[in-house]
Parts: structure tokens; C-alpha cells; sequence
């Protein structure tokens, strides 16, 4: 349902009910208001035929004068009855109007009765022996009601419905501000990243465009930066995938001349790095779309496991080489809130990073500290070459190398970047007075884990 036939529907059974609520009262009322009308009218005839009865003769004289009443004929509707009162069980008529009922058996006061398949209301007046009855057709009253009822509510149904066509261009008008936002969205194509144009807008509405604003300048920034991965991920790929097909080929001639045996297994190792080299990007790649892209459960890790693991799963890269990683901290260590497949992958990150920048038969650090603040200190220090402010910055953007002649996908220290965001922590590389760089990764301790 729209939001335009909601509005309206809300406000016209709003009004809707609201009139024929007001409608009904006043139909009530009016009703009541006739009825006492009219009831006052019956008494006003009676007292008045009374006041003329009495300048009349005396009553037993003009009924000495005739056996049969005398018969009137009644010009406003109501009949009336003039009648001599002898005894409780002799009322003698002596004049009435054409057509009406027999009244002289009606109790004294106001009244309804039905005489002929007829209902009246009746009034009776009693002065002295003589008794003055008037009556209307309940008919006729309930004509007037629906004379009153018709002459009402006509207007009132044309009032109610010119009010809903009102409310209709008035909520028409009142969202007209949302249909141009709307139709601005509609026209913008995929790459646009203006802003949205000046739009005439209520107070109320303009939260929402700066919200639609915000919400486009995310989305135009998100959309730069899958596009700025997906090229650098593309020219990554490339350039591996170029050297396999190389080799391949090479492979395949070599092949076909037995004297070139040594090229042929020189070309097949060189397309199996290629393709270990193709494996390591792709990992990083998912690593990374999967820290963007789901949840991260809080769990409590050791960081001395993973360190320990994290050397153990570089072993076969490495072999004998790893004997220069040292880890210094290892007995103050504490329990930190960070998902330990997440942990271990960062510090297998910083450790390859360090065995493959940091000079060979140098030592790696690994420096485990606690601070005071709460927080975990966990440092790979290296005596690799210095780098600048502007390139330790750079160092954590995905596909950036500080020497593309070391074999490397780039995609390591933005990983540990990541994960350190994800989980309330930093990553920072910082310059060391005597040469190398320490890579500190910094995360919140499990204090409830601490304190067991």
C-alpha cells in the first residue's frame, strides 16, 4: 500500500467517523427538539381551544341543542375534541375535527395510542366537566423527521466526500517534495557520484536527505575502493598468472628435446611457485572479504599458542630459517579478546612479513607485553630497511610492497590491519632508533579470563 493511500485512507475514516459521530448527535438532538416541538404545539391548541370553549354557552346548553357533535375541519394537522365530562363513564363529544380519533377515553396529559392502524400522540386538557383532546399522526411526524434527515444529511455526505477529494490533493501536494526525491534517485545512473541537487523540502524531510546523501557518499566510497581492489587484484593475478603460462610453455618445448631435461624441471618448479603465489593471493583476498563481509565472534585467545602455531605453519616455507624468530614476554602474557584463527593469522602475517624484508641471518623479535591501559602489546621487530612516515602509512593499503622484487602479495599488513579494527585494537609500524621497524599489534585483554 502506498504511502499516499495510507495517508489518505487514516485522515478519511478519521473524518469519516468523526462527522457521522457529529452527524448522529445533532440528528438526535434535532429529533428530540421536534418532538418537544410539536408535543408544545398539541398543548398550545388545547389551552387555546379552552380559552375559546369558555366564551362559549354553558356546555349542557349546546348539547341540548344536537344529538351529533359538531365536526370542524382541521387545517394544521392536528386533531382536536371537545368534550363534556358528566361522569367518569359519560364524556358526551361536542365538537371534533374531520377525521380524527375517538379521544374521549384518553387519560388527561400527553400520550400515544394507536387507534384505526393508526398511531397518534395525544394531548389531554381537563377544565371543570369540560375535556379538550389534541392529536397528530405519528406518520406525519416521522415524515418531518425524514424531511429533516434528507435535508441534512444530503450536504453532509457532499461536505464529506468534497473533504476526502481535499485531503486527497492535499496529501498529493504534501508528498509531492518525495516524489521529486524519488524521481532524482530514479534518473541517477550507477556511476554518478555528484550530490544530490537543491530539492524544496520541509523541515521534516530534510533529515532524510542528508541521510540519502550520507548514505550515497558511503556508497560511491565503498564502490571506489572495490574498484581500486579489483584492479589491483586483477594486476596481481596477472602477473603470476603470466609467468605459469610462461613456464608452462617453456615446459612443453622443453619436452620434446631430451637434451633439455634441466629446463623442463627448472620451468615446472618456476610454475609451481607461480601457482603457490596465485594460492597466497587468493587466501589474503578471502581473509579479507571474510573480515569485511561477516560478523566477528569475541573469543578469548592466548597469544603464546599463536605464536607458536602461527612459526609452526610457516616451517615448510622457511624450513631452518625460522630459527632467528625469538619470543621475548611469553611468561607475561594475557588472554586477549580476539578470535584465535583471526590472531594466529595476523601473527603468521607480520612473521612472513619479517622473514622476507628483515636482512638474512638477522634476528626477529617477537615481544609480548601487557600494558597498563589494558591492552596487549604484541611486536615483531625486525632489522629489515627503514621506511619513511609516508610509505609505513601506505604499508597497511592492500597490494602495496616496499620492494616488488620479493616475492609477496601485498595483502599481508592490510590483514592484520583489519583484523585489529574488527576487534577494538591498532596496528601501527614504527621507525626503531637503531635501524628496522617494529610492526605492534595492539589488542584489549580478556580481563574476565585474566582474573581466572
Amino acid at each position: 500500500m502506498s504511502l499516499r493511500l495510507r495517508l489518505l485512507l487514516i485522515i478519511g475514516v478519521s473524518l469519516t467517523v468523526l462527522w457521522a459521530a457529529v452527524a448522529g448527535w445533532m440528528f438526535m438532538d434535532a429529533r428530540q427538539s421536534l418532538r418537544d416541538a410539536l408535543d408544545n404545539r398539541l398543548a398550545a391548541s388545547a389551552r387555546m381551544v379552552a380559552g375559546l370553549v369558555a366564551q362559549f354557552p354553558e356546555p349542557q346548553d349546546i348539547s341540548a341543542s344536537g344529538n351529533t357533535p359538531l365536526d370542524v375541519v382541521a387545517r394544521d394537522g392536528v386533531a382536536c375534541e371537545v368534550s363534556l365530562v358528566r361522569s367518569n363513564v359519560m364524556i358526551q363529544t361536542l365538537a371534533r375535527t374531520a377525521g380524527s380519533p375517538n379521544l374521549t377515553r384518553v387519560d388527561p396529559g400527553f400520550g400515544t395510542h394507536e387507534y384505526g392502524n393508526k398511531r397518534w400522540r395525544t394531548y389531554v386538557l381537563r377544565q371543570g366537566n369540560i375535556q379538550i383532546a389534541t392529536a397528530d399522526s405519528i406518520d406525519a411526524r416521522e415524515a418531518l423527521l425524514k424531511e429533516l434527515l434528507l435535508s441534512a444529511g444530503v450536504p453532509f455526505v457532499v461536505a464529506l466526500f468534497g473533504s476526502l477529494l481535499l485531503v486527497w490533493f492535499g496529501v498529493t501536494h504534501g508528498l509531492a517534495p518525495l516524489e521529486r526525491i524519488r524521481d532524482l534517485l530514479a534518473s541517477r545512473r550507477p556511476g554518478d557520484d555528484s550530490s544530490l541537487p537543491e530539492v524544496k523540502a520541509p523541515v521534516e524531510l530534510r533529515p532524510l536527505l542528508q541521510t540519502i546523501e550520507q548514505l550515497l557518499e558511503r556508497v560511491q566510497a565503498a564502490i571506489v575502493r572495490e574498484r581500486r581492489f579489483t584492479d589491483s587484484a586483477a594486476h596481481e593475478l596477472r602477473t603470476p598468472l603470466t609467468g605459469v603460462k610462461t613456464h608452462i610453455q617453456v615446459a612443453k618445448l622443453a619436452s620434446q628435446r631430451p637434451e633439455e631435461a634441466a629446463t623442463l624441471e627448472a620451468s615446472l618448479v618456476k610454475a609451481d611457485q607461480g601457482v603457490l603465489q596465485l594460492q597466497n593471493i587468493l587466501q589474503r583476498l578471502l581473509e579479507l572479504a571474510r573480515l569485511e563481509g561477516q560478523p566477528v565472534e569475541m573469543e578469548i585467545s592466548d597469544p603464546v599458542d599463536a605464536v607458536r602455531a602461527a612459526v609452526e605453519a610457516l616451517q615448510p616455507i622457511f624450513g631452518e630459517l625460522l630459527s632467528r624468530v625469538s619470543v621475548h614476554g611469553a611468561e607475561e602474557s594475557r588472554p586477549v579478546r580476539v578470535a584465535y584463527p583471526l590472531l594466529l593469522a595476523a601473527i603468521q602475517n607480520l612473521i612472513d612479513n619479517a622473514m622476507r624484508y628483515a636482512p638474512a641471518n638477522t634476528p626477529i623479535f617477537v615481544l609480548i607485553a601487557p600494558q597498563s591501559a589494558g591492552t596487549m602489546h604484541i611486536s615483531v621487530v625486525d632489522e629489515g630497511t627503514n621506511l619513511n612516515a609516508e610509505e609505513r602509512r601506505q604499508a597497511v593499503n592492500r597490494f602495496w610492497r616496499g620492494n616488488s622484487k620479493i616475492p609477496g602479495s601485498g595483502l599481508g599488513l592490510s590483514i592484520v590491519d583489519a583484523i585489529a579494527r574488527r576487534h577494538g585494537g591498532t596496528f601501527e609500524l614504527l621507525k626503531r632508533n637503531d635501524g628496522g621497524l617494529e610492526a605492534r599489534l595492539v589488542l584489549c585483554i580478556a580481563v574476565e579470563a585474566a582474573q581466572s
